[in-house]
Parts: structure tokens; sequence; C-alpha cells
């Protein structure tokens, strides 16, 4: 999760929402990334879609089935179904989002019984430090239109 927490570090000093993520396979980190909605002018453009996509290359596969994603976040609608889609075996995420969370704070995409992959998910990992982040974002967001 620390790796994950310098990513979103990265995106806070390129003024997007401080979400990171980090992927890993037999102990090693693959893939690495932050959003980048603003940078890239792109919707999709989360920090666990685009770790998706940077394992698939790395692996040269779309399952990932093998991958624990670490993310700072609990991931989105869409970024819950990459996961489930992609076959990810495991989520670890730090913060708990309470108006867009997908894996078990609004909704339960990744374990749901109705698709035909259930996700591992753990929750609360670094929870504060991946709290305090997004807090200091969005104070400095605030801050910066008075």
């Amino acid at each position: 999760m620390s790796a994950a927490l310098d990513e979103a570090r990265k995106g806070f000093t390129k003024d997007e929402i401080p979400v990171g993520a980090v992927i890993v396979v037999d102990g090693k980190i693959i893939a690495r990334a932050h959003n980048l909605r603003e940078s890239l002018i792109d919707p999709t453009a989360h920090a666990e879609i685009l770790c998706i996509k940077k394992a698939a290359k790395k692996l040269g596969g779309w399952r990932l089935s093998r991958a624990t994603l670490y993310s700072t976040l609990e991931p989105c609608p869409m970024c819950a179904g990459a996961v489930v889609h992609s076959r990810v075996k495991e989520l670890v995420y730090g913060a708990d989002d309470p108006k867009a969370g997908a894996c078990g704070s609004i909704m339960n995409i990744a374990s749901s019984a109705h698709l035909n992959h259930r996700v591992k998910v753990t929750a609360g990992v670094l929870k504060a430090e991946c709290s305090e982040i997004l807090k200091e974002f969005f104070k400095k967001l605030r801050n910066s239109k008075k």
C-alpha cells in the first residue's frame, strides 16, 4: 500500500485527485499508476484502470488471476467492474468511498454472486494515510477557489 500511496502523491502534485494503485504478482510490483483524468482529459483514466492496463500488457494477457491490486481508495463501479472482468485475485484498498465505493460501501460489485468472478477484498489498509491525502487535496482545492 505504501507504493500505492507514492503513486497518489504523484497525482497530488499534478492536481489530480490523489488515488494511487499498484498490482503485485508473485510478490513483485508489475504495474503502478495514479489518476490522470485531468491530464489526459479522460473520464476513464482512474488509477485502477490504468494499472490494470499496464499489468495486462506486462503479462501479455488480460487475465490477472494471480494479481493483487492495491488501491488507496475503494474502487468506483467502473473500476470494480474492471477488477472483476480482468479476473484480479485480490483487491486491497485503504480508504472507504461512501459516495461511490463499489466494493462494500454503497454496493459490492467485487463480490457479487451475480457475476462470474468474485474478488477477495481487504479494506482499511493504511486507511488513515489514504484518507488524509484525499482530505488534504480537497482542502487545497476549496482554498484555491476562495
